[in-house]
């Protein structure tokens, strides 16, 4: 009875081109700019309410996605789809921020708010704020 044959490899101790020293495959290639933007255009997205939610991190999640969509086109990372939905969402953060800061700002700089402050500096007590609180709200829905 003979023994069956197997490839010879040059050492035994060594392990395989693509496998690792116990036995398990090389971790695949990550790319770290990719999932950044990832997650902070997603966060950007949920909290562009917020002057840092939408306009930092939106920023911050467009310039790493072109920097992981870079890198994917130079063949040196994966995962170009992930980076270009991270700039994507933090554009849409980015933008939706802009969009509450600037209705932001014409509140504060419109006539009905300059006319609340004098009402509620002219006011007495709680109930004449209540009803100068009802006056701007009125004016602003009109």
């Amino acid at each position: 009875m003979s023994l069956p044959s197997y490839p010879d490899s040059s050492y035994p101790g060594q392990p395989a081109a693509d496998h690792g020293p116990y036995g398990s495959q090389a971790p695949a290639p990550t790319n770290g700019f990719a999932v950044a933007a990832l997650v902070l255009g997603l966060i950007a997205c949920l909290s562009f309410w917020t002057v840092v939610g939408g306009l930092l991190l939106g920023l911050l999640a467009i310039v790493f996605g072109i920097i992981a969509a870079l890198r994917t086109r130079q063949g040196r990372a994966p995962r170009r789809v992930m980076a270009i939905v991270g700039a994507a969402f933090g554009a849409l953060g980015l933008i939706g921020s802009v969009v509450v800061l600037v209705v932001v700002v014409s509140v504060f700089d419109s006539q009905e708010f300059k006319d609340l402050e004098d009402c509620l500096n002219q006011s007495s007590g709680q109930t004449a704020e209540d009803r100068c609180m009802d006056d701007f709200v009125d004016e602003l829905t009109n």
